[in-house]
């Protein structure tokens, strides 16, 4: 079990393990790999929903001295990510279908 508590100070954690992930999409700018979440080379994020069906938001920088984060996000929030990013997911199917016209 690898146990993250989130970042926002609530308490509340969940179990990596458990959780389905779904990483940034990236785009080549001609350099560099640019991310579809951030839209940084250097400032990246990943989406896990969590077995009690929470959305959990990890941002993560390459930049020295920055520090980690995860934090709850809702239905809304989570399928605009998972548009930016090419995925899909039922959970949030309708806001996906409402982002999209």
């Amino acid at each position: 079990m690898t146990r993250i508590a989130l970042t926002d100070g609530s308490g509340k954690w969940f179990d990596e393990d458990k959780a389905e992930v779904f990483n940034e999409d990236t785009d080549w700018d001609g350099n560099n790999r640019i991310s579809c979440a951030t839209g940084s080379q250097w400032n990246h994020e990943t989406l896990y929903r969590t077995k009690s069906k929470r959305w959990v938001l990890n941002w993560w920088s390459q930049w020295q001295g920055s520090t980690e984060t995860y934090t709850e996000i809702d239905d809304k929030t989570a399928a605009a990510w998972l548009v930016r990013n090419g995925h899909e997911h039922p959970d949030v199917e309708k806001e996906i279908v409402h982002l999209e016209l």
